[in-house]
C-alpha cells in the first residue's frame, strides 16, 4: 500500500477487500494469509517492502497505486502481481 498504516481511507479499503474475500469463502488465518505492508508515500520505504514481500515467496501479491506496483516490478519478475488504483502498470 503507497497509504501510511494511519491513513482512514487506506484501512477503509483493507477492510473492503477482506470482506469481499470473506463472502467468497477466503478467511485470513483459516485459507489465506496477508501480509500487509504500509509506505506511508516514501519511495524508499515502498521498494524496502517490495523486496520485503518478494522474500516471502508469495504465490501473488496485490500492489495499490502506482508507486507500489512500480517497487514490486522493479523487484520481480516471476510472481504475479494484482494492482488497483495504477496509472500506469508498465512503469519504466
Amino acid at each position: 500500500m503507497s497509504f501510511a498504516q494511519t491513513d482512514a481511507e487506506g484501512q477503509h479499503s483493507v477492510a473492503t477487500f477482506l470482506e469481499a474475500l470473506e463472502e467468497m469463502g477466503w478467511t485470513q488465518g483459516r485459507n489465506l494469509q496477508i501480509e500487509h505492508r504500509w509506505g506511508g508515500g516514501d519511495r524508499d520505504h515502498i521498494q524496502w517492502h517490495a523486496a520485503e514481500l518478494v522474500e516471502l515467496k508469495p504465490d501473488v501479491i496485490l500492489g495499490q497505486a502506482t508507486p507500489a506496483v512500480a517497487a514490486l516490478h522493479r523487484t520481480t519478475r516471476t510472481i504475479p502481481i494484482v494492482f488497483v488504483n495504477v496509472s500506469d502498470p508498465n512503469p519504466a
